[in-house]
């Protein structure tokens, strides 16, 4: 019998109703499940990036030869390392001013050219392109690739950005990437890609993870979208209104 503090990780609740985790420092991490009636018992809500302990015993998952805890109950010690330094840029930023709803800008209603800013070789790519050859056939699109998790993520993002920029026929540019972890995300919470999404000269979607997945870029970006697919939904959204108004003529 255990106990062991860490930081939540790649949290998921099932339809069992059962939540499996990660809980991790720096230097270590190791699986944890909590079943449906233990978890119904804790005073608080489980949320990736919060820093808890847990009790309970330890065990071997035979079938992955892995090693879990068990866990019977559990009690907040803190925000997470990653939660800290994600609350500290925001309110940095915050405060410069970057996430002003002034600097918004409104999106091209029929634009000719679009830039979209992610992996080369992701499924997200491959799902916005064919939202916006559905709704818009003809589009020009320029892909600007980059890594969009890992340690060089940051870097790749901030320049794929301005790369767009510099080239400049693109009126409106998609930041986007599939769901994960907090962690898969992180590299859009990184200062680098949030200056940089703020110091477009273009309008900027940011379309990263899925619908409760929130980012320092969703915050800086022109407009937020829950999925890159609904990001390439609104960018394209004037040409099936148009389209809608041809009909009713």
């Amino acid at each position: 019998r255990v106990w062991v503090e860490g930081e939540i990780s790649n949290l998921r609740i099932p339809r069992s109703g059962h939540a499996y985790f990660v809980l991790k420092d720096a230097d270590a991490a190791i699986n944890c499940v909590c079943f449906r009636g233990r978890l119904s018992n804790l005073k608080f809500e489980l949320k990736d990036g919060d820093r808890i302990e847990v009790r309970g015993n330890a065990a071997a998952y035979t079938p992955r030869s892995e090693y879990q805890i068990i866990v019977d109950s559990a009690r907040p010690a803190g925000l997470g390392e990653l939660m800290q330094r994600f609350l500290e840029l925001r309110d940095k930023l915050k405060a410069e001013g970057l996430f002003d709803a002034e600097r918004k800008r409104p999106l091209p209603p029929l634009p000719r050219t679009v830039g979209i800013v992610t992996s080369a070789t992701g499924a997200a790519l491959q799902d916005m392109l064919n939202v916006m050859d559905r709704r818009a056939a003809g589009l020009t699109i320029l892909v600007s690739p980059c890594a969009v998790q890992g340690a060089a993520a940051a870097r790749e993002i901030a320049s794929a950005l301005r790369r767009l920029n510099r080239d400049g026929r693109a009126e409106v540019i998609v930041v986007g990437r599939g769901g994960g972890s907090i962690e898969d995300l992180w590299a859009f919470n990184e200062e680098p890609v949030v200056r940089a999404v703020a110091a477009s000269k273009i309008p900027v979607v940011a379309g990263v993870g899925h619908e409760t997945d929130t980012t320092l870029t969703d915050y800086a970006a022109d407009l937020r979208a829950p999925t890159p697919s609904a990001a390439a939904e609104i960018v394209t959204a004037g040409y099936s209104r148009f389209m809608e108004m041809l009909e009713k003529a």
